[in-house]
């Protein structure tokens, strides 16, 4: 019984979580390229091509969402991120993404800020964001 439970527990871990990035409905991109989707999460990336800033919403750094957003959409892992962003942020280069607790929160934290970008497990039908692929 005891192997059972290690091969189920392990099952689940592995199974890969889908991550969609949801942006502001006033953000005219429909698609990223990874680079730039790891650009724009990075801090490196502060504008949309219109030329509107962009604000970032992320979710605690142990959370499987932002954990499965960082491997699966960004290529990188949770500290890497975190470390680039400490470091743009203490150098003053950049402002710090804004954290939200929830999924809830951040869709509607992305529903009601110009240009803000962010990610949920799956967007319904009746979110007020727009989802956007990363190539």
């Amino acid at each position: 019984m005891r192997l059972y439970g290690w091969f189920l527990l392990m099952g689940f871990s592995l199974q890969a979580m889908a991550v969609e990035v949801v942006v502001n409905r006033g953000v005219a991109t429909t698609s990223l390229a990874q680079a730039s989707a790891r650009a724009l999460f990075g801090l490196r990336l502060t504008k949309w091509p219109d030329g509107r800033p962009v604000r970032v919403f992320v979710l605690p750094d142990g959370h499987p969402v932002h954990v499965a957003l960082c491997k699966e959409e960004l290529n990188s892992y949770p500290y890497q991120l975190r470390q680039a962003w400490d470091r743009l942020v203490y150098s003053g280069m950049a402002q710090a993404p804004i954290e939200v607790a929830t999924e809830e929160e951040m869709i509607s934290r992305v529903a009601t800020t110009p240009g803000a970008l962010g990610y949920v497990r799956k967007v319904k039908a009746n979110d007020p964001v727009k989802s956007i692929d990363v190539e």
